[in-house]
């Protein structure tokens, strides 16, 4: 029992650290992901039939969502209108697989996020080179 918990909180201490430590871009990435696990973890969960579990993620992604759309400076970066589009639609995606419990949106949201975080993760190493 001890050491579990002694494992849980070196385990936060380790995520608290990298995130206060990490670029803009890298925290970009590192939500970004976050959001392709909780696409991965609402699918699996519609799949099992737990949609109670689905809901809790699909929820957690359109929070990220919106964070994204809030942080995004569309004035700011080329892409910026097409980018609060994407998001935009993602976001009704991911509304539409919770409220309808449909796979299918689930599985669109997912494939969306994974395409988005590839892209930003090659943004982000080109940023680093530079």
């Amino acid at each position: 029992m001890y050491a579990t918990r002694s494992v849980h909180g070196a385990h936060d201490a380790y995520r608290q650290n990298a995130v206060a430590t990490a670029s803009p871009a890298r925290l970009l990435v590192m939500l970004v992901e976050r959001l392709v696990l909780d696409g991965e973890r609402a699918v699996a969960a519609q799949q099992a039939g737990d949609w109670a579990g689905a809901h809790q993620h699909l929820v957690h992604a359109q929070d990220i969502v919106m964070e994204l759309e809030s942080s995004l400076d569309v004035d700011r970066m080329p892409a910026g209108q097409q980018l609060a589009s994407l998001y935009q639609y993602l976001r009704g995606c991911l509304v539409e697989a919770n409220v309808r419990r449909s796979s299918a949106k689930a599985d669109e949201a997912l494939a969306l996020s994974r395409q988005l975080c590839e892209t930003w993760r090659e943004a982000a190493m080109a940023a680093a080179v530079q």
